[in-house]
């Protein structure tokens, strides 16, 4: 099987994106409770509904081995060139945008349970990394990273100046 190692880079600040997303669900979860000729009642379904076909969120592992996290991402169908990976010390953010189509060559479709929409799985750590040196490696659908855990610096006594 091939290996195809991935490029990770440093993320700022995830609030926007989180907004955006947010908004997208809102926008979503409106349309639905219109189309229901807006009746009150089923507002918590329209929502756990948009958020549903907006967002999907892949199962993760996380597992510690000496000094490191090896954290195991379920992305099958998603190309590795789709995959954008943000770190910090402590997050891990992982997002592509998911399509699926059905073309004609395939046949008569009879059960398809394939969702597109925005992969999205913000991971926070239990402990900080080093977001300079995480390595991403992508097989059989499996995403693989590996962070090595930041060495805990000691504490710094401070010497208090009379004024």
């Amino acid at each position: 099987m091939k290996l195809t190692v991935l490029k990770t880079q440093k993320a700022e600040t995830l609030f926007d994106e989180l907004e955006r997303i947010q908004q997208q669900i809102t926008e979503r979860a409106y349309e639905m409770f219109r189309r229901r000729g807006a009746q009150v009642g089923a507002a918590l379904d329209d929502w756990l509904t948009a958020e549903n076909e907006t967002v999907w969120k892949p199962a993760v592992e996380i597992c510690q081995k000496n000094k490191s996290f090896v954290i195991e991402v379920a992305v099958a169908g998603v190309e590795p060139r789709e995959l954008e990976i943000q770190v910090t010390p402590e997050t891990v953010l992982i997002k592509a945008d998911t399509t699926h189509t059905h073309p004609e060559s395939k046949g008569s479709v009879r059960l398809c349970e394939f969702q597109p929409g925005k992969l999205f799985r913000l991971i926070k750590l239990p402990a900080r990394i080093d977001a300079d040196a995480v390595k991403a490696e992508y097989r059989n659908g499996l995403l693989r990273l590996t962070a090595a855990i930041a060495a805990e610096k000691p504490a710094t006594r401070v010497a208090v100046q009379a004024a």
